[in-house]
């Protein structure tokens, strides 16, 4: 040993880390993945992933470009045909006319939440977002040095965010942003043309960035969803094509920013991930042309939603979100457990069942609350109501 070597210590992983919790979705994914590799049935109830493949037209235009051969790196801010078809989008779908220059085209959504939490808010500031909800959201702020103040979300206010709530909370503790969703994750529930505008109002009014996420628009079931920049031409809108468009493992998704916000956008997505990959921006563009085939998958989602909101309260689920969109239900089994995560493996252990603790969405009433993602085939939805029954009995 030499003498330099005596005083020196093993260097400690950043303290950021023990704020930064696991995302137990996947990791039930994981546990799910092993009981398949042991040669055992698993329904995947866990994961919001689309059971259906990127649409044909995308996946036709990815491979015209991946044998045309030069695949490169594009414009920080995302291929130019691809931003004008995205404000297109809002003018067709919403009625709303965005610039082209305002959109901003990402690797997931998940980079569009770092690019706005990086350009909106300084380490230390405070975010407030709900609970339940993604619990993405709390883990890149935490990573990021943003402190997450969580606003309960009650069954009295239809279970969204509401003006009031940001109101009460603010006079409480003070905070910079607002982060609201809809539809939800994890229950679908969506918040109204209304309730989004007074949000919006409130937060102009309180001088607060706000944060609309957007990305399960067009998987709604009664009415369409509202996007933020209807009432609130200053939202920061984050979207994606995962959900709507089935292409998770493309990671492309896209943000609206104001126009002041672009040039501060740009410098990050430039120093943190160069572009966002060509063969996705290529298939998305591509994507926007492929709705009849999108409309039959969103199709076989509402008979998923109806099978499970007839079903459920039968065998004893009759708790439960408003499920107005996306493809969650988020149930109450506190009649079962205080211990969602215990639950959840002990049902995917007994029943082959795999689905999400509530506590991966809500750290405090999550411990009685399950979600079931309804986004795979009507027969494992079947199978699934036949399995849990038998087994709450």
């Amino acid at each position: 040993m030499t003498k330099n070597a005596a005083i020196f210590s093993t260097p400690r992983i950043a303290h950021r880390m023990d704020r930064v919790s696991s995302f137990l979705a996947m990791d039930v994914l994981s546990a799910a993945a092993a009981k398949e590799r042991r040669g055992d049935s698993v329904i995947h109830m866990e994961v919001g992933q689309p059971s259906a493949p990127a649409p044909r037209a995308a996946r036709e235009a990815a491979k015209a470009a991946l044998e045309a051969g030069r695949i490169g790196y594009t414009e920080a801010l995302g291929i130019a045909p691809l931003r004008e078809r995205i404000a297109r989008h809002y003018r067709e779908a919403y009625g709303v006319d965005v610039a082209p220059e305002r959109v901003i085209v990402t690797t997931g959504s998940s980079a569009g939440f770092v690019l706005a939490f990086l350009s909106l808010f300084d380490a230390g500031q405070r975010v407030a977002i709900t609970a339940p909800g993604y619990p993405a959201y709390r883990n890149i702020l935490e990573a990021l040095g943003i402190e997450p103040a969580t606003i309960p979300l009650s069954k009295a206010d239809g279970w969204i965010m509401t003006a009031s709530a940001i109101e009460k909370a603010y006079a409480d503790k003070p905070f910079h942003g607002v982060l609201a969703m809809s539809p939800a994750n994890p229950s679908g529930t969506m918040i109204g043309r209304d309730a989004l505008g007074a949000l919006g109002a409130a937060c102009r009014r309180m001088g607060l960035w706000f944060v609309s996420d957007e990305i399960y628009h067009g998987l709604t079931y009664a009415a369409p969803a509202t996007t933020a920049l209807e009432t609130d031409d200053d939202a920061v809108v984050i979207n994606s094509f995962s959900k709507y468009y089935c292409m998770t493992g493309w990671r492309i998704g896209w943000i609206v920013v104001p126009e002041r916000l672009v040039r501060p956008v740009e410098r990050l997505a430039q120093n943190l991930y160069i572009s966002p990959p060509y063969l996705s921006q290529v298939a998305a563009l591509a994507a926007f042309d492929a709705v009849d085939e999108l409309e039959e998958v969103r199709a076989g989602y509402a008979r998923n939603r109806e099978l499970l909101l007839n079903e459920l309260p039968r065998i004893g689920l009759s708790e439960m979100h408003p499920v107005d969109g996306a493809f969650y239900i988020y149930a109450d089994v506190a009649r079962y457990t205080n211990d969602s995560i215990a639950f959840s493996k002990r049902m995917l252990d007994e029943t082959g069942i795999a689905a999400t603790p509530g506590l991966d969405f809500d750290p405090i009433e999550g411990s009685h609350y399950l979600r079931l993602s309804f986004a795979g085939s009507e027969n494992d939805c079947r199978e699934t109501v036949a399995r849990l029954g038998a087994w709450l009995k």
